[in-house]
């Protein structure tokens, strides 16, 4: 062959360089003999907006239909299990705040109820409301997360103001409580790091009763909307079956049908005393998913109000247990004291002990059922900490809701599973 062959035969996908046609395996992009037909390997990510988050997919095509999907993880190189080994329990709260960085609270209470489940300690009943807030909070932020960068990934960009403008009221809300909007580390063991401040429960009662407004407009907006139904009715679909199988939990699962919410069926911090229902989907497909997150806003915002009635009649109760081996004593009391000052010396430096044993605690987080497991030997830190992240799980349904899909709804796919990278890549 003369050079120019050469050169045109290297140009031409599926031929070798003497000019025969070659057949590459499909794992690598290449010739399908099924079909006939020549398939393309496409990056999408890692560094993309669209993949909420630094996650990377090699999505296989043949013109655009998806063939395959294979999610690319471990960008981030956290590592936040093994650092937890060294420190001690309370000191961990701040790593949970870094995992699913969009309910930040939710995770510290996570992380209480573990080692308290471990000590066998019960906190006080204000301290439950006040969790409970914190987690219903968290479930409404996160989805609205969701809901705007959802709309946006599908052409609609105006829910995506909506939905931010409703999460800065909560994040205003966050910070007068905390002191910061997205690292709180609200809890500790066997209690709160800090109770509310005054006149914090009227802002949040005005959030309550404005918040419904802006979930009616949303539904105006996208539930009968034409191309919102169209790009979404039908595709990323799972079977109840198919849920459980590949471990969903949260909205994931509940959109298939299969109707399990850690609040209802394994109750904590006294939800089994609320009023709320659990909304439950037919097709599993993204319309679900999205019919599913927006119900779960509205019953978040009836259980606040719930928790804010209850708090009316807790004024001025303890927000921490009376235990000085377990909560520090008050400042005031620790420098004057001798007493309280050796308990405050002896919590900082050497930390909270739980007695040798383990614990496995799950609650219901906006993403899926978030699970911290514990193993102590009777140490301030933990010999083992390991996390049920529910993004990393749901995310191994991908592959399956994305076979057979256009490559336009690979993007509509992956946002509706809701993931958060810091938790994935843990």
């Amino acid at each position: 062959m003369s050079l120019r062959t050469v050169e045109m035969a290297l140009a031409t996908p599926g031929v070798d360089r003497d000019g025969n046609a070659s057949r590459v395996p499909l794992g690598v992009g290449g010739y399908d003999e099924d079909f006939g037909a020549e398939h393309m390997l496409v990056n999408i990510g890692p560094q993309h907006p669209a993949t909420h988050g630094v996650l990377r997919l090699v999505i296989e095509l043949e013109g655009e239909t998806v063939k395959r999907c294979i999610p690319h993880v471990g960008y981030l190189h956290s590592g936040f299990e093994k650092l937890g080994e060294y420190r001690h329990y309370n000191q961990i709260i701040p790593l949970t705040d870094r995992t699913d960085y969009l309910s930040p609270m939710a995770n510290n209470v996570c992380l209480a109820l573990a080692v308290e489940k471990l000590m066998a300690l019960e906190v006080t009943e204000r301290c439950e409301v006040l969790r409970v807030i914190a987690c219903e909070m968290s479930r409404i932020i996160s989805h609205l997360v969701w809901l705007g960068t959802t709309g946006i990934d599908l052409g609609a960009f105006t829910p995506f103001l909506w939905s931010f403008q409703e999460r800065e009221r909560i994040y205003n809300l966050q910070e007068s409580w905390t002191g910061a909007r997205l690292t709180t580390s609200l809890t500790r063991v066997g209690g709160m790091m800090a109770d509310i401040p005054e006149g914090w429960e009227a802002g949040l009662r005005d959030f309550t009763r404005t918040f419904p407004d802006t979930l009616k407009e949303v539904d105006t907006m996208f539930t009968r909307n034409a191309i919102w139904i169209g790009r979404t009715q039908g595709v990323g679909a799972l079977t109840a079956d198919e849920a459980i199988n590949y471990s969903l939990s949260g909205p994931m699962l509940r959109a298939s049908g299969v109707d399990y919410d850690v609040r209802k069926d394994r109750p904590y911090l006294g939800y089994e005393s609320y009023d709320f229902d659990v909304p439950i989907g037919e097709h599993g497909d993204i319309y679900d998913r999205y019919r599913i997150r927006l119900e779960e806003m509205w019953q978040s915002n009836r259980i606040l109000e719930q928790a804010l009635d209850r708090l009316q009649g807790l004024k001025g109760a303890p927000i921490n247990v009376d235990d000085p081996r377990v909560i520090l004593p008050p400042k005031s009391r620790a420098m004057s004291d001798m007493e309280a000052m050796i308990f405050h010396f002896k919590q900082v430096m050497e930390g909270v002990k739980p007695p040798a044993g383990e614990a496995y605690m799950g609650i219901e987080n906006p993403k899926g059922e978030l699970g911290y497991y514990f193993v102590s030997d009777g140490t301030a830190k933990p010999v083992r900490w390991r996390i049920r992240p529910p993004s990393f799980l749901n995310l191994a349904s991908l592959p399956r809701m994305c076979e057979g899909a256009l490559l336009s709804d690979v993007i509509a796919i992956n946002a509706s599973v809701d993931i958060v990278m810091g938790e994935v890549d843990r």
